[in-house]
This record gives C-alpha cells, structure tokens and sequence, in this order.
C-alpha cells in the first residue's frame, strides 16, 4: 500500500502562524523532508516534535528524490517542508509531487503562510490580476531581459529580493519601468520590524541610498498603465458600454460586474457601483 505526501506550510517568521493542523501532521509523519535540517529542528524543537529529518533541495541528487518515491510506495507517510512558508513557491520539490501523481501516490496539502500573498494584500497595490516572478535571475543579463520581458505587463508585478540586491534592482526597475512607476515595499511579514513603504520606483531609490536594506523583501510593483487607456477605462460611458456587452451576452449583472472589471483592470465594487447607480441596468 502507498503512503503519503504532505506538503506542510510552516510560519514566515511569527511562530504563532502555524496550524494546529501543520503540528499533528509532522507528528503524524514518519519523516520529513526539509530544505535545511539546522532549519526544520528550530522548528521542531519550538513545538516538541522529534521526527527523522531528511535534507531535500534543488541540489539534491536524483538519487534522493527516488529514495524519498520508494519510501512512499512502502508505505510511509511523508512531510514536505521548506525553511518558510508554503513548499514549492520559490523552493524545490515540484517535481517530487508530480512523481507522486504519476504513480499514483496520494499527496496533499496543508495549507500555511506565504510570503508572496501576504505581501499582496499588505501592498495597497491592485489584487484582482497579479504576476509573481519569484526571484530574479542572478545573472546581471538574463535579470535585465526579465525586467525588460515586464516592461508593459498591466497585471501587478510581485517580486523576492534580498537586502544586498535590492538597491541594484530597484534601479533597474526605475530605468526599464519608469520612476514614477508606484511600487509597495514590504518588509519582515510577521516580524518584529514588519513594514510597509508606498511609494514611486525613483523615491525608493533615493530612499535605499540613504538607508541601507535590512531585512528581506517582496516588491509588489504597479501594473502598466498606458495613459490613453487609462482615460478610457475610466470613463463611466466606456464601462457601462463594456457591461451592456456582457448582460447582452446572457451573463448576470453580478458576473458582468466581474468580468468587466477584471478586463479594465478596475475594482469590482467601483463597476459595480455604476451598474446600481444607472438605472439602466
């Protein structure tokens, strides 16, 4: 009989975040795979639990990931961790949990605190279309192309970064997106020195060569706004146009609300408000 694999969300830096739920399956577990063991065993040894801990990275070889596949095929019940946060997002293992669905082992999931999401909804920044690219590449070129590959994305933009590169791309993105381009810095999610600066790509700049970066990051930058579309899908006449569109094609005023504001990339409740204004609708 197959095992399982857990994929287990652990706290971003507050100890309180994590699940009762998260605590019964590592103790449940009959070993747990983790990114860094001096990591996990902080953890571990905060809420009592004393489990076998195996290390499982993207340096690791293959040989490690078909151990971990046996193990399960035997029977064993698995926990899949990384140092923070939800497993996978910007760590490895993907590939693990796609072996698991090929030969029919059972995975889940449970859930926990994620960086990137919480930075989110901490930003101010538009939440209904998002882009999240993780970390930037190392090398100065390829890391140039994939802010430049960005240049005219209209969803918002969600990055990584650490202290030491975070005043070099913060000028990139001033030079490829523009300085007045408005980005929400978000710092230490659940720690002690949590914090929230909005504010434009150029004032971020003069602000992080006055006052080193401590910490660690998530930028949520502001979509493309081109100004002639801006104009237009401001104007009330354009959205009520939009949603007649919608209604005449058989959807709800609810959904129309909806789908038009995902497309003009506007809050639902300002499209929604025009709709129940007009008496038209």
């Amino acid at each position: 009989m197959s095992g399982k694999l857990f994929i287990v969300g652990t706290p971003i830096g507050n100890l309180d975040d994590m699940s009762k739920r998260a605590i019964d399956t590592l103790n449940l577990a009959d070993f747990i795979a983790c990114e860094d063991t001096r990591v996990t065993i902080k953890l571990l040894n905060h809420f009592g639990i004393k489990k076998k801990l195996v290390s499982f990275h993207e340096f690791s070889p293959k040989e490690k990931e078909e151990k971990i596949i046996h193990e399960l095929k035997s029977g064993k019940k698995i926990a899949l961790v990384s140092d923070a946060g939800m497993p996978l997002i910007s760590d490895p293992g993907y590939e693990l949990v796609r072996r698991c669905i090929e030969e029919g082992i059972d995975v889940t999931v449970v859930p926990g605190p994620s960086a990137f999401v919480c930075a989110l909804v901490l930003s101010g920044q538009n939440t209904y279309s998002f882009v999240f690219e993780g970390f930037l590449p190392k090398n100065k070129r390829a890391k140039r192309e994939k802010l430049e590959s960005l240049k005219y994305e209209k969803r918002t933009l969600i990055f990584y970064e650490a202290p030491h590169k975070l005043l070099d791309t913060l000028c990139q993105m001033a030079e490829i997106f523009g300085v007045d381009r408005e980005i929400s810095i978000v710092k230490e999610i659940t720690k002690v020195h949590e914090s929230i600066m909005l504010t434009t790509l150029g004032n971020a700049v003069e602000f992080f060569k006055q006052n080193p970066p401590k910490g660690e990051y998530v930028l949520v930058v502001r979509g493309y706004e081109d100004n002639k579309e801006k104009t237009r899908d401001d104007n009330v006449e354009f959205i009520k146009e939009k949603l007649r569109e919608k209604l005449f094609q058989g959807f709800s005023k609810k959904e129309a609300a909806k789908m038009v504001a995902d497309e003009l990339n506007l809050p639902k409740n300002k499209v929604y408000k025009i709709m129940v204004e007009s008496r038209e609708f």
